[in-house]
């Protein structure tokens, strides 16, 4: 499935092939501070399809516990988190879901890091639901 993605200010764009049955969700600690919410949901772009069509973001790298250098890619102007990838093996490329367009057809196949999942994000059902703000 070919994706477009874009950050929140328009800056930056690009577009990728997606295996949609790939989608997850990340619970992990680090997941939930770079993305200033519960959880982050992303998809692995298919190898090689990945093109930056507009704009250039700006690269964040973190250390993981294992050691592993996580770049995290953002839009300098508005902050967006649009996808990350291995800063000493780039390639595979993990796309950020809120950023692209098609999300509505990216549904989570998969959890992982659920030891650090906050408890209420299991189970929204008695939420109240309200169209608009």
């Amino acid at each position: 499935m070919l994706v477009h993605g874009s950050c929140h200010c328009g800056a930056i764009h690009y577009e990728a092939s997606v295996d949609p049955e790939r989608t997850g969700i990340c619970h992990c600690t680090d997941c939930q501070k770079l993305t200033g919410s519960a959880y982050r949901v992303s998809v692995p772009a298919e190898e090689g399809s990945f093109k930056l069509l507009h704009g250039h973001p700006t690269i964040y790298v973190k250390h993981g516990d294992s050691g592993a250098r996580r770049a995290q890619a953002f839009c300098g102007h508005c902050g967006s988190p649009l996808y990350t990838y291995d800063a000493d093996r780039p390639g595979a490329i993990g796309l950020r879901a809120g950023c692209i367009e098609e999300r509505q057809r990216l549904i989570p196949r998969k959890q992982k890091w659920c030891r650090s999942a906050l408890g209420w994000t299991q189970n929204l059902q008695g939420l109240d639901n309200i169209e608009g703000e």
